[in-house]
Protein backbone atom coordinates (compact mmCIF):
# COMPACT_ATOMS: atom_id res chain seq x y z
CA UNK A 1 0.00 0.00 0.00
CA UNK A 2 1.04 3.42 -0.92
CA UNK A 3 0.17 5.88 1.90
CA UNK A 4 -0.23 8.90 -0.37
CA UNK A 5 -1.77 12.17 1.33
CA UNK A 6 -3.91 12.61 -1.75
CA UNK A 7 -5.43 9.11 -1.14
CA UNK A 8 -5.79 9.48 2.73
CA UNK A 9 -9.62 9.67 2.13
CA UNK A 10 -9.98 6.59 0.45
CA UNK A 11 -7.70 4.72 2.90
CA UNK A 12 -9.33 6.08 5.41
CA UNK A 13 -12.90 4.87 3.87
CA UNK A 14 -11.45 1.20 3.01
CA UNK A 15 -9.54 1.01 6.81
CA UNK A 16 -12.44 2.14 9.07
CA UNK A 17 -14.91 -0.21 6.87
CA UNK A 18 -12.94 -3.09 8.14
CA UNK A 19 -12.13 -3.85 4.09
CA UNK A 20 -8.11 -3.42 4.34
CA UNK A 21 -6.12 -6.82 5.01
CA UNK A 22 -4.11 -7.57 8.11
CA UNK A 23 -0.86 -5.84 6.64
CA UNK A 24 -2.48 -2.67 5.41
CA UNK A 25 -4.07 -2.02 8.45
CA UNK A 26 -0.98 -2.66 10.51
CA UNK A 27 0.59 -0.07 8.27
CA UNK A 28 -2.24 2.38 8.58
CA UNK A 29 -2.29 2.31 12.58
CA UNK A 30 1.76 2.87 12.48
CA UNK A 31 1.16 6.03 10.02
CA UNK A 32 -1.93 7.48 12.03
CA UNK A 33 0.55 7.73 15.25
CA UNK A 34 2.90 9.93 13.64
CA UNK A 35 0.54 11.72 10.78
CA UNK A 36 -2.19 13.80 11.88
CA UNK A 37 -3.57 14.43 8.33
CA UNK A 38 -4.15 10.47 8.05
CA UNK A 39 -5.38 10.41 12.02
CA UNK A 40 -7.86 13.44 10.36
CA UNK A 41 -9.14 11.54 7.78
CA UNK A 42 -9.67 8.49 9.88
CA UNK A 43 -11.41 10.42 12.23
CA UNK A 44 -13.93 12.09 9.85
CA UNK A 45 -14.59 8.78 7.93
CA UNK A 46 -15.53 7.77 11.26
CA UNK A 47 -18.17 10.40 11.78
CA UNK A 48 -19.41 9.77 8.21
CA UNK A 49 -19.71 6.29 8.63
CA UNK A 50 -21.59 6.53 12.05
CA UNK A 51 -25.14 6.01 10.54
CA UNK A 52 -23.99 2.41 10.06
CA UNK A 53 -23.67 1.88 14.21
CA UNK A 54 -26.70 4.43 14.83
CA UNK A 55 -28.92 3.49 12.74
CA UNK A 56 -29.24 -0.53 13.55
CA UNK A 57 -30.39 -1.34 16.87
CA UNK A 58 -30.96 -4.60 18.64
CA UNK A 59 -34.25 -6.62 17.89
CA UNK A 60 -35.96 -9.27 19.84
CA UNK A 61 -35.51 -12.52 18.51
CA UNK A 62 -38.45 -14.44 18.09
CA UNK A 63 -39.07 -17.93 20.60
CA UNK A 64 -39.56 -19.58 18.30
CA UNK A 65 -36.53 -18.95 16.52
CA UNK A 66 -34.23 -21.61 17.76
CA UNK A 67 -36.90 -24.05 17.28
CA UNK A 68 -37.19 -23.28 13.49
CA UNK A 69 -33.58 -23.63 13.10
CA UNK A 70 -33.63 -27.34 14.63
CA UNK A 71 -36.07 -28.65 12.63
CA UNK A 72 -34.46 -27.63 9.86
CA UNK A 73 -31.55 -29.52 10.77
CA UNK A 74 -30.91 -32.71 9.70
CA UNK A 75 -32.36 -36.40 11.65
CA UNK A 76 -29.68 -37.93 13.86
CA UNK A 77 -29.48 -41.42 14.63
CA UNK A 78 -30.39 -42.41 18.45
CA UNK A 79 -27.35 -43.54 20.28
CA UNK A 80 -26.64 -44.27 23.73
CA UNK A 81 -26.84 -41.35 26.06
CA UNK A 82 -22.96 -40.48 26.75
CA UNK A 83 -20.88 -40.13 29.97
CA UNK A 84 -20.75 -36.25 31.29
CA UNK A 85 -17.17 -36.85 30.68
CA UNK A 86 -17.77 -37.52 27.14
CA UNK A 87 -20.06 -34.81 26.58
CA UNK A 88 -19.42 -32.36 23.91
CA UNK A 89 -20.62 -28.67 23.62
CA UNK A 90 -21.00 -29.43 19.66
CA UNK A 91 -24.46 -29.95 18.94
CA UNK A 92 -24.91 -32.20 15.69
CA UNK A 93 -24.52 -30.26 12.13
CA UNK A 94 -24.86 -30.52 8.96
CA UNK A 95 -21.64 -30.98 6.53
CA UNK A 96 -22.68 -27.64 5.76
CA UNK A 97 -22.42 -26.42 9.01
CA UNK A 98 -21.86 -22.66 8.33
CA UNK A 99 -25.53 -21.38 9.21
CA UNK A 100 -25.93 -23.90 12.08
CA UNK A 101 -22.82 -22.96 13.74
CA UNK A 102 -23.61 -19.17 13.57
CA UNK A 103 -27.14 -19.10 14.78
CA UNK A 104 -25.92 -21.05 17.22
CA UNK A 105 -22.66 -18.73 18.04
CA UNK A 106 -24.69 -15.62 17.76
CA UNK A 107 -27.36 -17.00 20.27
CA UNK A 108 -24.97 -18.22 22.78
CA UNK A 109 -23.37 -14.73 22.66
CA UNK A 110 -26.98 -13.05 23.28
CA UNK A 111 -27.42 -15.10 26.28
CA UNK A 112 -24.16 -14.44 27.57
CA UNK A 113 -24.68 -10.85 27.39
CA UNK A 114 -27.98 -10.93 28.59
CA UNK A 115 -26.33 -12.74 31.78
CA UNK A 116 -23.87 -9.92 32.37
CA UNK A 117 -26.49 -6.94 31.76
CA UNK A 118 -28.77 -8.56 34.71
CA UNK A 119 -25.69 -9.28 37.22
CA UNK A 120 -24.52 -5.91 36.23
CA UNK A 121 -28.17 -4.62 37.02
CA UNK A 122 -28.36 -6.10 40.30
CA UNK A 123 -24.81 -4.92 41.72
CA UNK A 124 -25.99 -1.85 40.91
CA UNK A 125 -29.00 -1.95 42.72
CA UNK A 126 -27.05 -2.83 46.07
CA UNK A 127 -25.28 0.67 45.79
CA UNK A 128 -26.58 3.69 47.27
CA UNK A 129 -25.86 5.76 43.90
CA UNK A 130 -27.01 3.19 40.37
CA UNK A 131 -26.43 4.11 37.02
CA UNK A 132 -28.79 5.48 34.79
CA UNK A 133 -27.47 3.40 32.01
CA UNK A 134 -25.45 -0.08 31.19
CA UNK A 135 -24.03 -1.20 28.60
CA UNK A 136 -22.60 -4.85 27.15
CA UNK A 137 -19.71 -4.23 24.84
CA UNK A 138 -18.59 -7.12 22.23
CA UNK A 139 -15.77 -7.43 19.88
CA UNK A 140 -16.50 -8.35 16.35
CA UNK A 141 -16.99 -12.24 16.91
CA UNK A 142 -19.50 -11.40 19.49
CA UNK A 143 -17.50 -12.07 22.42
CA UNK A 144 -17.92 -9.95 25.79
CA UNK A 145 -15.45 -7.86 26.50
CA UNK A 146 -16.47 -5.15 29.30
CA UNK A 147 -19.49 -3.89 30.81
CA UNK A 148 -19.93 0.42 30.99
CA UNK A 149 -22.35 1.78 33.59
CA UNK A 150 -22.78 5.74 33.06
CA UNK A 151 -23.91 7.43 36.38
CA UNK A 152 -24.31 10.90 33.29
CA UNK A 153 -22.50 14.10 33.60
CA UNK A 154 -19.01 13.45 33.30
CA UNK A 155 -19.06 10.32 35.54
CA UNK A 156 -18.91 6.14 33.93
CA UNK A 157 -16.83 3.64 35.06
CA UNK A 158 -15.71 -0.10 33.49
CA UNK A 159 -15.37 -2.95 34.17
CA UNK A 160 -12.72 -5.34 31.87
CA UNK A 161 -14.32 -8.53 31.18
CA UNK A 162 -11.34 -10.01 28.93
CA UNK A 163 -7.63 -9.28 28.73
CA UNK A 164 -6.51 -6.77 26.03
CA UNK A 165 -2.47 -6.84 24.84
CA UNK A 166 -1.70 -3.16 24.86
CA UNK A 167 1.48 -2.05 23.41
CA UNK A 168 3.63 0.13 25.05
CA UNK A 169 3.55 3.27 23.18
CA UNK A 170 -0.69 2.67 22.81
CA UNK A 171 -3.58 3.31 24.89
CA UNK A 172 -7.02 2.14 24.82
CA UNK A 173 -9.88 5.13 25.02
CA UNK A 174 -13.59 4.69 25.76
CA UNK A 175 -15.75 6.21 23.85
CA UNK A 176 -19.65 7.50 23.50
CA UNK A 177 -22.18 8.93 21.00
CA UNK A 178 -24.25 11.39 22.74
CA UNK A 179 -25.80 12.42 19.10
CA UNK A 180 -24.98 12.85 16.09
CA UNK A 181 -24.63 16.38 16.07
CA UNK A 182 -21.83 15.82 18.90
CA UNK A 183 -20.18 13.23 17.15
CA UNK A 184 -18.47 10.53 19.53
CA UNK A 185 -17.03 11.86 22.95
CA UNK A 186 -14.54 10.65 25.10
CA UNK A 187 -14.62 9.00 28.57
CA UNK A 188 -11.29 8.46 29.26
CA UNK A 189 -8.42 6.63 28.94
CA UNK A 190 -7.56 2.52 30.35
CA UNK A 191 -4.25 3.23 31.75
CA UNK A 192 -2.70 -0.47 32.05
CA UNK A 193 -6.16 -2.08 30.36
CA UNK A 194 -7.28 -1.79 34.27
CA UNK A 195 -11.24 -1.63 34.98
CA UNK A 196 -11.42 1.97 36.10
CA UNK A 197 -14.22 4.86 37.07
CA UNK A 198 -13.83 7.38 33.74
CA UNK A 199 -14.42 11.06 34.20
CA UNK A 200 -14.45 12.97 30.68
CA UNK A 201 -16.43 15.98 29.52
CA UNK A 202 -19.28 16.85 30.68
CA UNK A 203 -22.33 15.24 28.20
CA UNK A 204 -25.91 14.84 27.97
CA UNK A 205 -27.79 12.55 30.16
CA UNK A 206 -27.26 8.98 28.75
CA UNK A 207 -30.21 7.98 27.02
CA UNK A 208 -31.33 4.15 25.98
CA UNK A 209 -29.22 2.92 23.07
CA UNK A 210 -26.76 4.94 23.09
CA UNK A 211 -23.44 4.10 21.50
CA UNK A 212 -20.49 2.82 23.78
CA UNK A 213 -17.08 1.99 22.09
CA UNK A 214 -13.22 1.19 23.15
CA UNK A 215 -10.51 1.88 21.00
CA UNK A 216 -6.84 1.43 20.81
CA UNK A 217 -5.34 4.87 20.49
CA UNK A 218 -2.06 6.07 20.71
CA UNK A 219 -0.06 6.77 24.19
CA UNK A 220 -2.19 9.54 25.64
CA UNK A 221 -5.20 9.09 23.60
CA UNK A 222 -6.56 10.69 19.98
CA UNK A 223 -4.76 13.81 18.51
CA UNK A 224 -7.57 14.53 17.17
CA UNK A 225 -10.05 13.88 19.93
CA UNK A 226 -12.13 11.42 17.50
CA UNK A 227 -11.79 7.99 17.63
CA UNK A 228 -8.58 7.58 15.33
CA UNK A 229 -7.32 3.51 16.15
CA UNK A 230 -8.83 -0.14 15.64
CA UNK A 231 -12.08 -0.57 17.40
CA UNK A 232 -11.87 -3.03 20.34
CA UNK A 233 -15.26 -3.56 21.37
CA UNK A 234 -18.99 -1.75 21.43
CA UNK A 235 -22.12 -2.36 22.46
CA UNK A 236 -25.53 -0.12 23.00
CA UNK A 237 -26.60 1.00 26.79
CA UNK A 238 -30.32 -0.06 28.10
CA UNK A 239 -31.85 2.08 30.88
CA UNK A 240 -31.03 0.82 34.24
CA UNK A 241 -34.36 -0.51 35.78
Amino acid sequence: MTLNPENFSHIADEYVLGLLNEADVAEVENEIDSNAALATAVAEARERFLPLDTSVYPAAVSPTLWRDIEARLPQQKATEAPSIASVSPRIPMAANNNAGYGWRRTAISAIAASLVLAVGLVWSVTRSVEPLVVAVLLNESGDIQAVIEDFGNDTASIRLLADFDVPADKTMQVWTLPSRQMGPMSLGLLEKAHSAKLSGSTLPEPRDAQLYEITMEQAGGSPTGRPTGPILAKGFARLAR
